[in-house]
């Protein structure tokens, strides 16, 4: 155990040490600053008692000590106040003295009954709450705000409950854990899978034939572009043989449950309409921070930079708050453990995939930072699929503002995340033995902020970088296309490729044709298919950005035809192409707009960052984490984009599949 010398501040002189009270004070100040530790988590360790003549050599300038706490090979972290001469002044006399005991004895009681103090501050806010609770639902009860406050007492009940007893548990749990995983080997449990997974499929092959196929027979093909995935994806894996089925099957029927609850049932659909409606209020709470800096009479004149920019950083810093109140953590390790029972994946690939869901591809990995350098190949194949798969909150929060249903938005990050795992694994099969334990990521990385106004600020901060690389990246990615459209129609009009006759040559008509099969087996409207290749190959080959941008568009070409046709005008639409012109208003509807159906089913396929540029964000993200791996990442990270681009796409095969036109508007 090595010995630590800590150091006095304000100790000048060696008659200070004469007088009991003030030497006990700093002595006692100084052995808290070590338990705190500075930054570090330092236990058990010994203390010497502090005297002019055990400081010894190390007392420098007047008497002040600066031996450094050993760390674990970190530099030393210091006051800043360290780096300064104190002030030549005069002892403490008796007043200033008494005072120091005072505090002392204040400092001693806390340190002895802290807890009870912060039980009884709980227990008075609670009891507050409970009071407030009960005559807000008694004053007005059976409005939307009534339910939202009693949605989030519940939710926050829940979650409190089950921190709670899982920490009083603790090993037990563990214990039940481990006694579960055993039962698990066992040949009562294999014949107890085999009969569930047997009637499972019974079940949805009924309710399919009779809830599907029958009413809405064109929603089978979704069904096969599900096999044509699964079947591409098993043919090109890296080794066929040692596919685990586990959590391909079970990763698939956690999206199709999802998919049953928000597509299908009348309160899934109202709970997830009611929760997209929720965040789209939230969100316009940034027109306030937006407005005053930019202008309240201007702001909305320069829509993307001064209205959808300023919502990724009001969102960025909601997201850095809750994670330093710890709310996001204990929601992503519940949907981690869901994950990781039913499908057999190990705790790091759950965990990072639940964090998927909330947060970005090179956010969420943080949260399993140390256990990067040793995973295996097909778990690290995991991570990066989870990322290219998904969206991040904050981007979602500016998809929504381009027109596109928050509703889908949010029910394609979640179905987006099972689907992740499962496509990993089938084009990825694990082959080696995980070093990664349960135990390993219990503990997930707590944040530096030390308070709230801390946490808040440091969100808006590092929003700065994401608001900056989308504002550069759509700025040189539409410049560029708006170059290779320009070049694609010259080389056209050489050989004729021209209005009225035919549509120019672009770069998205190139895509409508490349990507037309895909659209197609996904269950798209076959008048829509070349519209949603489209889509499909910019966000491929650009980004997602641009192409939920251009979906937006088309969103609000069918508001605009919609109304058109409404007012009953003499003059119908005219129809060029793809484009439609409305002779009444001078209006054209560039690239027309899509059936509800095809709307759906696009949303849901665009929902993630698989695209060529994002294969470099994670190759220099995870690097960075990882340096030792650079070279797998390399390897495994197109097997990990086209992954990703699958899951997208049997998410939207999936609303196809369970599309209505009574239950999704």
């Amino acid at each position: 155990m090595s010995t630590e010398s800590v150091e006095l501040k304000g100790v000048k002189h060696s008659e200070d040490y004469e007088n009991p009270a003030f030497a006990h004070s700093q002595e006692s100040i100084a052995k808290s600053d070590v338990e705190a530790g500075n930054g570090h988590t330092i236990k058990n360790h010994a203390y010497e008692d502090v005297t002019p003549e055990k400081v010894g050599p190390n007392v420098v300038d007047a008497g002040m000590v600066s031996t450094p706490i050993a760390g674990d090979g970190d530099t030393p972290q210091t006051d800043g106040d360290n780096e300064f001469e104190d002030l030549e002044e005069e002892p403490p006399n008796g007043f200033y003295r008494g005072i120091a005991a005072i505090q002392e004895s204040f400092q001693a009681a806390y340190r002895q009954s802290g807890h009870i103090f912060w039980w009884v501050i709980y227990a008075l806010f609670l009891l507050g709450y409970l009071v407030y609770f009960s005559y807000a639902m008694y004053y007005r009860f059976g409005d939307e705000g009534s339910v939202r406050l009693l949605v989030i007492t519940i939710i926050t009940v829940v979650l409190v409950a089950l921190t709670i007893v899982m920490s009083v548990l603790g090993n037990n749990v563990d214990q039940v854990g481990e006694a579960l995983a055993k039962f698990g080997e066992t040949r009562a449990w294999n014949v107890i899978k085999i009969v569930l997974c047997v009637l499972l499929l019974v079940a949805l092959v009924v309710y399919i034939v009779v809830e599907v196929a029958i009413p809405n027979p064109y929603n089978l093909v979704s069904i096969t572009g599900m096999l044509v995935y699964i079947i591409l994806l098993f043919v090109f894996s890296s080794n066929p043989a040692r596919v685990k089925w586990q959590p391909v099957i079970w990763g698939m029927a956690l999206q199709f449950i999802f998919a049953l609850l928000i597509l299908r049932t009348s309160w899934g659909y109202q709970a997830f309409k009611w929760l997209g409606d929720r965040v789209t209020e939230f969100l316009a709470h940034s027109d306030a921070g937006a407005g005053f800096v930019f202008g309240f009479d201007t702001y909305e004149h320069h829509f993307f930079a001064f209205k959808v920019l300023p919502v990724v950083v009001f969102f960025s810093t909601a997201i850095s708050v809750l994670y330093y109140l710890g709310v996001m953590q204990v929601v992503i390790r519940k949907v981690a453990w869901v994950m990781q029972v039913s499908m057999g994946t190990t705790a790091a690939e759950s965990l990072n995939a639940a964090g998927n869901i909330f947060i970005g591809q090179t956010e969420a990995p943080l949260m399993i930072r140390p256990l990067l350098p040793n995973m295996t190949k097909s778990e690290m194949h995991a991570v990066m699929t989870g990322g290219f798969a998904t969206i991040a909150g904050s981007v979602l929060a500016a998809y929504i503002l381009f027109g596109v249903p928050a509703n889908h938005l949010l029910s394609a990050s979640v179905m987006s995340a099972p689907a992740a795992l499962a496509m990993a694994k089938l084009f990825y099969p694990e082959t080696k033995k995980s070093k990664t334990t349960a135990a390993a990521v219990s503990a997930m990385e707590r944040p530096p902020e030390r308070n709230i106004i801390e946490a808040a600020s440091s969100g808006a901060s590092s929003s700065i970088k994401l608001v900056a690389n989308i504002a550069a990246n759509l700025i040189a990615f539409l410049a560029l296309l708006e170059f290779v459209n320009a070049t694609l129609k010259w080389c056209g009009h050489r050989v004729g490729l021209e209005p009225p006759l035919y549509p120019e040559l672009t770069f998205q008509l190139i895509c409508s044709y490349l990507w037309w099969p895909f659209a197609f087996v996904m269950g798209t409207d076959a008048q829509d298919c070349r519209k949603v290749a489209e889509l499909i190959g910019v966000k491929t080959f650009l980004n997602e950005f641009v192409a939920y941008d251009y979906l937006g568009k088309l969103i609000k070409n069918k508001e605009i035809f919609q109304n058109y046709t409404s007012h009953n005008y003499t003059e119908p639409p005219e129809y060029i192409f793809d484009d439609i012109f409305l002779p009444a208003t001078n209006q054209t509807l560039v690239g027309g707009f899509l059936t509800p159906r095809s709307e759906v089913i696009a949303t849901y396929a665009l929902c993630g960052f698989a695209n060529l540029g994002s294969i470099g964000i994670q190759l220099g993200g995870l690097g960075a984490m990882a340096p030792s791996r650079k070279s797998d990442m390399a390897k495994i990270v197109v097997r990990a984009m086209i992954a990703g681009n699958v899951a997208c796409f049997l998410t939207a095969c999936i609303a196809g599949l369970l599309y209505t036109e009574d239950t999704i508007v």
